[in-house]
């Protein structure tokens, strides 16, 4: 099998062990949960279907009936904690823990370039900018972003994308991105990243509405009334029309500013029926 630091989601990597036992054995989930202490001989099987979750406690008990020791076992403990959680600050602080415990036992964790990527505008920036602006110097690149940052800012950021992959680096010291756009995939693991994110985007949006001219900026809404099937539909075409503004924009050379295109669709009332 695979390390268990080679998963997002707890529920795989259960299921993944339980698959691999019964490959080689007789194993049954009735013998797994009792190996675990649980006393319903079905319990893990309705983890495993999502109906019902792991406890602390009971995070730990199916750890060491798995095997799990030292750090592997503080991981998973650490990732039914992280799903488990009920806010974006407990999750955040839960992430920050697992990508501690990666540090310290030199274990790359899934994702956790992702989560520091999303975290802050700062790596989105930069990373167009120094594609965009060939030969900046880090406090060139800084005064041209809104709102400002520093020079030291710029430079971490550029050290970070280079590190990481998100960059890449010529011989004639000039940057390139791997890939002209990204998407965040499955968000459980960078999902309260990119809730910080988006919240600081959003934050940028109103200074944008009341300082730029309507020359400089576009803003639009719609009120509507929706079934379940026509949220679906719209949903749909919101994805379509993103993918279709990269596709615009991509082959792009010499763009000449970096703009934010945020698009939100959010119920205003409960459900009426």
């Amino acid at each position: 099998m695979k390390s268990v630091t080679e998963y997002k989601e707890y529920r795989e990597y259960v299921l993944d062990y339980y698959r691999e036992r019964k490959r080689c054995s007789a194993f049954t989930w009735r013998e797994f949960a009792r190996l675990a202490g649980f006393a319903s001989g079905s319990y893990l099987k309705l983890v495993c279907d999502g109906k019902t979750r792991l406890r602390e406690e009971g995070a730990k008990k199916t750890a060491l009936a798995m095997g799990l020791a030292g750090f592997e076992l503080d991981y998973f403990v650490l990732m039914v904690r992280y799903e488990n959680a009920k806010t974006d600050q407990e999750k955040k602080k839960c992430f920050e823990e697992i990508q501690a415990l990666g540090d310290a036992n030199r274990v790359k964790i899934l994702g956790s370039e992702m989560y520091t990527f999303y975290e802050t505008w700062k790596h989105s920036v930069v990373r167009e900018l120094a594609v965009a602006m060939p030969g900046a110097k880090p406090n060139e690149i800084a005064k041209v972003c809104k709102p400002a940052i520093s020079a030291a800012d710029v430079s971490e950021s550029l050290r970070f994308l280079v590190k990481t992959g998100f960059l890449t680096r010529d011989i004639k010291g000039n940057y390139h991105q791997a890939n002209v756009s990204l998407s965040t995939g499955n968000l459980n693991v960078v999902a309260v990243a990119v809730h910080s994110l988006l919240r600081q985007m959003g934050e940028f949006a109103l200074d944008a509405l009341d300082k730029l001219p309507i020359s400089e900026r576009h803003f639009s809404g719609i009120t509507m009334g929706v079934t379940e099937e026509s949220y679906a539909k719209v949903v749909h075409e919101i994805a379509a029309f993103r993918k279709h503004i990269v596709s615009m924009v991509a082959n792009d050379k010499n763009p000449k500013k970096i703009c934010r295109l945020n698009v939100q669709f959010f119920p205003l009332t409960e459900d009426l029926t």
